[in-house]
């Protein structure tokens, strides 16, 4: 396991999260579909290509802890992911970026990234995408499934459990009729 000792937990000292002018759209693939904890004009479902959500950055603040790490989801290279759109209004858009970077970005375990995403509507529109960053020491790539079991199933952080958090997005997957074979199975083990 990484030492987390050097992590540095202030949004404002990594990068920030790029986004457009104008009214634009981010895209939720976890813990966002359920709990965005912003307004937004519209939400739909979508799908991102080429890239696939993965429990692949550890978790040392919100869903676990740097002596008990938990895992929480990134976008990783490769496939495609459903998810959910969120329109976000451009007189919004500063205090909707402020909030998801300081959610999102206080390690700087993610890049942003502005991909096209289809809607569920047919529509093409580009989105505000987080992509867990190979180079960060968050970044934990290809772990066994029974090691994914046993750190989500005792990590807790200060947003709560581990296993909570992978158990709504699993939920919250099937509620809205998307599949992912690989959430929804380490889910199966940790019910």
């Amino acid at each position: 396991m990484p030492d987390f000792s050097g992590l540095i937990f202030d949004s404002n000292r990594h990068e920030g999260i790029v986004y457009p002018e104008g009214d634009f759209w981010v895209f939720a693939y976890g813990s966002l579909m359920w709990n965005p904890e912003f307004n937004f004009l519209r939400s739909e479902t979508a799908c991102l290509s080429h890239f696939h959500r993965c429990l692949c950055l550890w978790s040392v603040e919100y869903r676990g802890t740097p002596e008990q790490p938990g895992l929480v989801m990134g976008l990783d290279d490769g496939g495609s992911c459903m998810g959910r759109a969120f329109l976000v209004s451009e007189t919004d858009a500063p205090g909707i970026i402020a909030r998801l970077n300081e959610r999102e970005m206080i390690t700087g375990a993610y890049r942003s990234s502005l991909e096209p995403l289809k809607l569920g509507t047919g529509e093409q529109v580009e989105g505000v995408c987080l992509v867990a960053r190979h180079d960060h020491p968050q970044y934990a790539p290809r772990l066994d499934r029974q090691v994914i079991i046993d750190l989500v199933r005792h990590a807790h952080g200060a947003r709560g459990s581990n296993r909570e958090y992978v158990l709504n997005t699993v939920s919250h997957l099937r509620e809205m009729g998307m599949v992912d074979d690989i959430l929804d199975s380490i889910g199966q083990l940790l019910e």
